[in-house]
């Protein structure tokens, strides 16, 4: 796959339709600079973006996958199955995103019972060291999960996991 000629064929899709990459931006809810990024090639969009895309643009996934345009129409079959992978990666993004809630809400709650302890002069105790670790760790936590370094430790764990069970 050749994210620069995607990108290429991205940029030239927005300019057949007249647009700015800010307007691109706010119709897919992400920023300028992503927009950008895709257009260059240094990222690509994510799988459901790209099947809202190949919609707005009126082209066939495929042909946003190759860069290029193509007369033939996409089987309805491979449509489907794209339509499912994306449906699934969602969902996967919707997990994180309640664990992420769940990490956040449990280091806020510890935040403020320390800080309670602290201004009440009680921090000094196990209660206040115990409620500094855990919301701590929970910003370390978050900060692992929303960095690019998230993929890397899952896979990494996905592994170890894997050599446990043989």
């Amino acid at each position: 796959m050749n994210q620069v000629k995607i990108g290429g064929f991205i940029k030239e899709l927005r300019k057949e339709k007249d647009l700015t990459q800010e307007q691109i931006a706010e119709q897919f809810n992400v920023s300028r600079r992503t927009v950008s990024r895709w257009e260059t090639g240094s990222n690509l969009p994510d799988l459901d973006i790209l099947i809202e895309m190949a919609d707005y643009y009126e082209v066939e996934l495929r042909e946003l996958l190759d860069g290029e345009r193509k007369g033939e129409k996409m089987n309805k079959e491979l449509e489907e199955t794209v339509l499912k992978v994306a449906e699934f990666g969602n969902e996967d993004k919707m997990k994180i995103t309640r664990r992420m809630h769940i990490l956040f809400i449990g280091g806020l709650i510890a935040a403020a019972i320390y800080m309670v302890l602290f201004f009440t002069g009680h921090a000094d105790n196990f209660l206040g060291g115990l409620c500094l670790g855990i919301t701590f760790g929970m910003m370390i936590v978050g900060v692992i999960i929303t960095s690019k370094y998230a993929s890397r430790v899952r896979a990494y764990k996905i592994r170890i996991f894997q050599k446990l069970k043989n």
